[in-house]
């Protein structure tokens, strides 16, 4: 059915849900897993809603965020591989976080993206905007959702 699912995580303990269910569901169906954490990079100016730091600065704190989320996806990796799933580990750099999630779903050649959406409604969803229901409604790929 699937040969391999892209599985978006950012952390959170509802994301740690679709961890579950995607690593459950490839066990189920022999796909291979393909984990993705998408890392913002650093707000350059003040309009982007950064302060002033220097350039060494900057770098530092994007590696620091880099490696914290290869220590992620190596997790997720981790619990595949005690599961009996095969699972790569893969950091996206973009502050466009549903259209890296789609493009790495098309790069790896997915069949199913599995993440979660935190439900939001009215003004807080206008505001925060909504990843998954960018990823639902411009990707080709089937979608799985969870709460």
């Amino acid at each position: 059915m699937y040969k391999r699912i892209l599985i978006a995580t950012d952390g959170s303990e509802l994301s740690e849900k679709a961890v579950e269910h995607g690593l459950a569901l490839a066990g189920l169906t022999g796909a291979t897993v393909i984990a993705l954490k998408v890392v913002p990079r650093y707000p350059r100016s003040y309009f982007e809603g950064g302060i002033p730091v220097e350039s060494g600065d900057v770098k530092r704190i994007e590696k620091q965020w880099s490696d914290s989320a290869q220590a992620m996806v190596d997790g997720v990796a981790a619990q595949g591989s005690a599961q009996g799933v095969t699972v790569k580990g893969v950091v996206a750099k973009s502050d466009l976080v549903a259209e890296a999630v789609i493009s790495a779903a098309k790069k790896h050649k997915a069949d199913l993206i599995v993440m979660a959406s935190h439900g939001r409604k009215g003004l807080k969803r206008l505001l925060l905007g909504s990843e998954t229901q960018h990823v639902l409604t411009h990707s080709h790929i089937p979608v799985l959702v969870l709460r």
